[in-house]
């Protein structure tokens, strides 16, 4: 398993690269079938997740060349909060990003763009074309049943309104991309989707967040989930609260007890995981699905 970097959750600014590179060792990387070979997951400020795409060498192979098409010195950033820890985990490594992917307009998801387009100016930055004014350094708007190639590798968009109006996902296709396909692919869902639980609602409707999270629920159950908050342990207690006996959230719940007492993520989840024991997910009706999000919010446990 792999060691968890929660605890070194950036701070004061003064101290972002020296934790960046105490951290470099402890950031989970996990395998990609094809193209960009690796997610690596850094944690910043109190629970956000920064993820990059990148080469299985780790940039060994010194600078990118400059292209889209998976070279191995490079990279894409997903939702990065912050710059400075960024920065520092891909100079490390030799990476050059080529895109920067955004899933809503949030600070804690758009703040270290600005950062890194004055370090890698020839940044491509993708973002809601119709989030354009709240996220205005984008140079690729996109929206739903958009497709791009990056690093090797067809990435779908998916409009996903509730937690925001103009909230995207994007969605990376392994094998035949079916909903029986053992491979499933890797699922980038900012706040839609969380392990156990799911977004807020602050613009959207509790009908929007729920068909959001049906079309979700669709994709193959082997689908890896990375969702940009490690919230998995408190949302698992509210669901354990309100179901006690259930065998399935039970089972989840001691699981990740005893992942975050080890200090690792518990991120990243799958559909097939999420269908078994989140209860947003598993809601069947929109009436089903707004009693959980009214009493989550309002639970303190």
């Amino acid at each position: 398993m792999h060691p968890s970097a929660a605890g070194s959750a950036q701070t004061p600014a003064t101290s972002s690269t020296a934790r960046a590179a105490a951290d470099s060792e402890r950031v989970l990387t996990a395998g990609l079938a094809s193209g960009a070979s690796e997610v690596s997951l850094i944690p910043v400020l109190d629970d956000n997740y920064v993820f990059v795409l990148h080469g299985a060498s780790n940039g060994s192979a010194g600078a990118s060349n400059g292209g889209s098409d998976g070279g191995p010195g490079q990279a894409i950033v997903v939702d990065p909060a912050v710059a400075e820890p960024v920065i520092a985990w891909l100079e490390q490594r030799q990476l050059e990003p080529i895109a920067v992917l955004h899933t809503h307009h949030h600070h804690d998801h758009i703040g270290g763009t600005p950062e890194l387009l004055l370090r890698w100016p020839q940044l491509q930055v993708i973002a809601a074309a119709a989030d354009r004014q709240r996220i205005p350094f984008q140079t690729q708007g996109v929206g739903d049943g958009d497709r791009l190639n990056l690093l090797g590798r067809a990435i779908e968009v998916m409009a996903m309104p509730g937690h925001t109006r103009a909230h995207i996902a994007f969605y990376l296709p392994t094998g035949d991309g079916s909903v029986d396909d053992p491979s499933g692919g890797e699922l980038f869902c900012g706040d839609t989707l969380f392990a156990g639980g799911c977004g807020r609602l602050l613009e959207g409707s509790p009908e929007q967040l729920w068909q959001s999270l049906q079309r979700l629920a669709a994709l193959p159950a082997a689908t890896r989930v990375w969702c940009s908050h490690e919230y998995t342990e408190a949302n698992l207690r509210w669901a354990h609260h309100l179901h006690p006996n259930d065998q399935a959230i039970n089972d989840r719940f001691r699981q990740v007890l005893r992942m975050r007492a080890a200090e690792r993520p518990t991120i990243p989840t799958t559909i097939g995981e999420e269908l078994l024991s989140n209860l947003f997910v598993r809601s069947r009706d929109v009436a089903e699905f707004t009693r959980y999000r009214h009493s989550k919010d309002h639970w303190r446990g």
